[in-house]
């Protein structure tokens, strides 16, 4: 499915972002950091891996099949 990829201008784009401003980043992904933390510190780490695999894979999955 070729409509479904992220192309190389946009993927150059989102990487020279996250370059410039690393702390505009981190406050973008601050509320997810702070879910793990609790999540770690009320169940555990392995939890806590796991729900981040989740968010990546789901948002992997977002960006992609919403284009």
């Amino acid at each position: 499915m070729p409509g479904k990829e992220i192309d190389r201008i946009r993927a150059k784009s989102a990487l020279a972002v996250i370059r410039q401003h690393p702390v505009l980043v981190l406050f973008a992904l601050s509320p997810a950091l702070v879910v793990l933390g609790v999540i770690w510190w009320l169940a555990g780490a392995g939890w806590a891996i796991f729900t981040a695999l989740v968010l990546l894979l789901g948002g992997g999955a977002l960006i992609v099949l919403k284009r």
